[in-house]
């Protein structure tokens, strides 16, 4: 009786297909090979970056409209001095001669520039950084956002940022902001409170002479006196007289009345 034929294949041909090529061999689990350490700092870098330009950009917005409730200098001046005078008043409740007294002052261009003077800064260059360049808009962003003293990456950060906040802002809001943060006396901030400070009134009330003196001590808050004035506050004040009076007449004033 003829044996059956056993038609399995158990030996090497069971490893050939039909075709007669070898069968694939099951394929091993891709090696998972681990990140260098430097991909991942610079990618943490890079999102922290990201985080913060979103975070600068979300807050320029915001104080656009909202009124900042109090800044970083004001922080470190309460843990210092225990408290601080502060009361935000709007730009209708200040008396349009102290704008004008404080744009004198500080920034007579400022309805002419993008937040950076460039003549200014050329010129304060040319002197060998013996003269302030700063505008009102930097100034205000340092007050907001930023930290006191002299350093390369706050003013790297402070010249980034004032072009976005004068993108953003009016030149009217730029200037409410900046008389309503501003340093007057230690521990006074704000025309709010400067004007009763030094003189009895309401920041609505304040005259010319008045608002030229505030104007005159906010380089050196501290060590000037708008109440009592020495004579180069006395003559600094009467050269903003005529500052302002005159950035009126020309009409450099127009972006913020």
């Amino acid at each position: 009786m003829a044996k059956p034929v056993n038609t399995s294949k158990t030996g090497p041909a069971a490893r050939r297909n039909r075709k007669g090529k070898a069968a694939a061999k099951p394929a091993k689990p891709a090696e998972t090979r681990p990140r260098a350490p430097g991909r991942l700092v610079v990618r943490g870098l890079l999102w922290a970056a990201f985080a913060l330009v979103g975070l600068i950009g979300a807050l320029i917005l915001l104080f656009s409209t909202v009124n900042p409730p109090i800044t970083p200098y004001m922080l470190s001046e309460r843990a210092r001095l225990d408290e601080i005078a502060h009361d935000w008043v709007p730009m209708e409740e200040i008396a349009p001669v102290m704008a004008r007294a404080a744009v004198a002052a500080e920034d007579a261009n400022f309805c002419l520039h993008w937040g950076l003077d460039l003549k200014a800064i050329r010129a304060a260059m040319a002197q060998g950084g013996n003269r302030g360049a700063s505008t009102i808009s930097q100034q205000t962003v340092k007050n907001v956002y930023l930290w006191q003293g002299r350093s390369w990456p706050r003013k790297a950060l402070e010249a980034a940022m004032t072009p976005a906040v004068e993108a953003v802002w009016t030149k009217r809001r730029i200037l409410e902001v900046y008389l309503n943060v501003a340093e007057f006396d230690e521990g006074v901030f704000g025309v709010g409170r400067a004007a009763p400070h030094y003189f009895g009134v309401a920041a609505a009330d304040l005259t010319d002479v008045q608002a030229a003196r505030l104007a005159a001590i906010l380089p050196d808050p501290k060590g000037r006196s708008a109440a009592d004035p020495s004579d180069f506050v006395q003559r600094r004040a009467g050269q903003i007289r005529d500052g302002a009076a005159t950035i009126r007449r020309d009409g450099r004033d127009d972006c913020f009345e």
